[in-house]
């Protein structure tokens, strides 16, 4: 408890240290600023709002990125995992299941976590696997369950002033030298609404220090995709080890 009380306390520090200045990004609801504390119909609605999108659109949203080619975070995530397959991973934001169902096939046991009603039933079909309903902003997870969360491209869907807790519920859900790997769009602390979507933009600096307050050492990290020049590479991909 000892050791929790002293993370959370640096994730507090990490979420003040941003600067407050509008974004120059067109088209977007988005503002730098602090991690300013959210009432809890704010977050209420950050939430229903986001998962509403991807629930009206859950078919669409399968049909568009199921080609999608991620199986180099796929690997990043299975190659710092020490433990002896079947491993178990959570695949944090599943959404239609794509990735859970890499997973599956690989022979690990894989469990979803979706938020929207529509893109887990979808999940469950296309990967057979156990998917649970769940926001990222009420997560109720085991303790010690997970070699690896893998978390890809969801985590942006956090606002900053909740990330700190978000991160601790993912440590305390993984088993000691579990991995979790995350994918984000990155950015330099833009944070706001783009349409019915909530997101939070984080350089690599920021990210770390959220991520390492939380108790994560990091692994490795790149920008996607590969073979780029980096201001065409969006996605910043981290791999970090629970310690």
């Amino acid at each position: 408890m000892a050791e929790y009380g002293k993370r959370r306390a640096g994730l507090a520090s990490v979420a003040k240290s941003a600067d407050r200045c509008t974004s120059g990004r067109s088209g977007a609801h988005l503002m730098q600023h602090a991690a300013m504390p959210l009432t809890r119909e704010e977050l209420d609605h950050i939430a229903a709002s986001t998962l509403a999108h991807y629930n009206t659109r859950a078919e669409e949203y399968w049909q568009g990125t199921r080609d999608h080619d991620v199986s180099q975070n796929v690997a990043t995530l299975l190659r710092h995992i020490e433990g002896v397959a079947p491993l178990s991973i959570l695949d944090l934001g599943c959404g239609p299941g794509r990735d859970l169902k890499t997973f599956s096939e690989l022979g690990h046991r894989a469990i979803g976590l979706e938020g929207a009603p529509q893109a887990a039933a979808l999940a469950r079909a296309h990967s057979g696997c156990v998917v649970w309903e769940q926001n990222l902003l009420a997560l109720d997870l085991p303790t010690a369950e997970f070699d690896g969360v893998f978390a890809n491209a969801v985590l942006f869907h956090v606002p900053s002033s909740e990330l700190p807790r978000v991160l601790l519920a993912l440590h305390a859900t993984l088993k000691s030298d579990g991995v979790l790997f995350s994918s984000n769009p990155r950015g330099q602390g833009q944070e706001g609404w783009q349409g019915e979507r909530f997101g939070a933009y984080h350089d690599l600096a920021t990210w770390r220090r959220y991520v390492a307050a939380a108790g994560f050492t990091e692994l490795e990290h790149y920008f996607r995709p590969d073979g780029l020049p980096r201001e065409q590479q969006p996605w910043l991909a981290s791999a970090w080890r629970a310690v």
